[in-house]
């Protein structure tokens, strides 16, 4: 009986280990799909649909509060309706398993110009990009991690993590419309 109620309290250890590591296992899985620029691995840990849901969510929620009051008529209406539309189409086409790695990894062209590269040669292959390298780490609840970054200028830009069972998956990017725009 006791071997019984070891093995479960080792078996619930393992599955609490498991689950906590998850977001650090789903870093290390994007780490390694822009090293091998393999879209196919990002999708697995990347939810495109909610992380384009996301996005979409925080423009039109931006674009309503700067138009403010310059939609009140039909012309602001107007204008404000397209840049809705040409917004979300942007998102659309940006939030793809290329496009996400494009975000993420940097610009390779950029790297390879200031010899950010493997061996620091002009014709080497640029460093493989790590993203989250310096992030700000936190758990926000127990099925929501958040990895804050902050560029050169300080800009910071939030990635958030959501666990479905098991299964820990990119969903969001927050971004800081103060600093961005």
């Amino acid at each position: 009986m006791k071997k019984w109620i070891a093995l479960l309290v080792v078996v619930l250890v393992l599955l609490f280990a498991y689950v906590a590591g998850g977001p650090f296992i789903a870093m290390h899985g994007i780490k390694s799909a822009l090293a091998r620029n393999d879209a196919t691995k990002l999708q697995k840990y990347v939810d495109l649909q909610q992380v384009r849901a996301n996005l979409r969510a925080q423009v039109e929620g931006h674009l309503a509060r700067t138009a403010g009051a310059r939609a009140d008529s039909k012309l602001g209406m107007f204008a404000l309706a397209l840049a809705d539309h040409v917004a979300g189409t942007g998102i659309d086409a940006a939030v793809t398993p290329a496009g996400i790695g494009a975000i993420l990894s940097g610009r390779n062209v950029w790297k390879t110009a200031i010899r950010e590269t493997v061996n620091g040669d002009t014709f080497a292959k640029p460093l493989p990009p790590d993203p989250l390298k310096d992030a700000k780490l936190a758990y926000v609840s127990a099925s929501e991690f958040d990895a804050t970054v902050s560029d050169a200028n300080g800009k910071p830009m939030t990635f958030v993590f959501s666990r479905d069972g098991l299964r820990w998956q990119l969903t969001n990017i927050k971004l800081d419309f103060d600093q961005v725009l």
